[in-house]
């Protein structure tokens, strides 16, 4: 049977193969030194740094300041930043020709369109690393993105979840090895229902000691979905890497987080706010009924006291994750937003953004700061974030790996 792409999709592959050929033809790796010059430059602990120049050579940041250097790139007074990375996002989610919730079959290459539209917005806003958790059709994307065929960010992707309770320890150590297998960066795991059903409790301790154990075992990180207290509690002692949402969330549960070394992304900012807005296009679909959209709106009247309590957890540290669903790509900076009004400072949220989540992959000594041997991912923005914390939204030039994908006339 003939499978016809929307005209929509063709020309977006027009676009980021263009884009793509640009890229590659005017500003691909240099073998010679590149020197940006900004206003300000701010790391990735919130602080700035002294001097305005980054010398950049073979992709990697190799002098921060310094001597005088011809300038490659004038950024004038924008503000240069480490690359926005945002720890929790599903790349291929979107709404279909119809403009709803795409959840069945569908041509590949037609997937493959949306979720490199999807990667593609993304790093125009400055996020030059994302973690997609996950389906398997993430792999070919993040492949693509890392041979240098396709603009967008640098992609981290678990290929799927662990979430069937009815499983035995030894069962969901075999799917472990198997995401392992898979070449998977990390294993997601349910630890409780969506907070559309309540959020309760999935998996036993038993279990999650398992999948936990064996992902270490694997050299896999460990991503837990939990918003029940008691879920929370478990993951932590069970060892795992990071908690995501806790929207349920006690002082206990969030200081045996800490107390454990855990991670934890709190999404406050995006996802909720965007099934929201976007109701009747997820209406109807799976879990997504009227109870549990009025459970998503009792949720988020809640997140004040639970990121507050969040704040005041003493060594907890907390990243940036958005949980951007069909909708939701490109707006991923609302979460850091939403963070600063509720309370935490502009130069922690930044950090966040940054160097705490880099350390979150595992990559705290490659990208998430600006210094000598990391890799150049470099954001610039119109303003200084430390006082107007909208001017993370006002991108002028994003820099990956080296290669400038925006702004950066010489």
């Amino acid at each position: 049977m003939l499978r016809v792409i929307p005209s929509h999709l063709l020309r977006l592959s027009a676009i980021l193969l263009a884009s793509a050929a640009s890229v590659s033809a005017q500003s691909g790796r240099p073998a010679t030194e590149v020197t940006l010059r900004a206003g300000t430059i701010i790391n990735g602990d919130g602080r700035i740094l002294p001097g305005n120049t980054v010398a950049i050579r073979d992709g990697r940041i190799v002098r921060v300041g310094g001597p005088d250097a011809p300038v490659t790139i004038d950024l004038g007074k924008a503000t240069l930043l480490p690359g926005f990375i945002d720890t929790h996002v599903h790349i291929d989610w979107h709404f279909n020709a119809e403009g709803r919730y795409h959840t069945g079959p569908e041509p590949p290459e037609q997937n493959a369109l949306y979720a490199a539209e999807n990667a593609y917005v993304t790093l125009m806003a400055g996020f030059t690393t994302v973690q997609s958790v996950g389906s398997p059709r993430d792999k070919p994307l993040r492949d693509a993105i890392a041979r240098g065929v396709l603009p967008g960010p640098r992609i981290l992707t678990s290929l799927g979840q662990v979430s069937n309770a009815r499983l035995t320890p030894d069962e969901l150590r075999a799917q472990v090895r198997q995401r392992k297998a898979d070449r998977a960066d990390l294993v997601k795991i349910f630890a409780s229902a969506s907070i559309r059903d309540g959020g309760t409790p999935t998996l036993s301790q038993e279990q999650l000691d398992a999948v936990c154990a064996e992902a270490r075992a694997q050299g896999l990180r460990s991503m837990v979905h939990a918003h029940s207290p008691e879920s929370m509690m478990r993951a932590a002692r069970a060892g795992c890497t990071v908690v995501e949402h806790g929207g349920l969330a006690t002082p206990e549960a969030l200081k045996l987080l800490a107390d454990r070394g855990m991670f934890f992304d709190p999404n406050i900012g995006l996802v909720t706010q965007n099934y929201l807005e976007n109701k009747a296009r997820f209406l109807g679909v799976g879990n997504y009924t009227e109870e549990g959209f009025a459970a998503m709106e009792k949720a988020l009247g809640m997140k004040d006291a639970m990121f507050s309590a969040a704040l005041k957890t003493h060594g907890l540290k907390i990243v940036m994750g958005t949980d951007a669903v069909a909708g939701a790509h490109g707006q991923n900076m609302r979460e850091l937003f939403e963070r600063v009004k509720s309370g935490q400072s502009p130069a922690e949220a930044i950090r966040s953004l940054t160097s705490v989540s880099a350390d979150s992959l595992g990559l705290g000594r490659e990208i998430g700061t600006i210094a000598p041997g990391f890799s150049a991912d470099l954001v610039a923005v119109d303003g200084n974030p430390l006082t107007d914390i909208d001017a993370l939204a006002r991108v002028a030039f994003v820099m990956r790996g080296g290669t400038v994908f925006r702004g950066g006339q010489r």
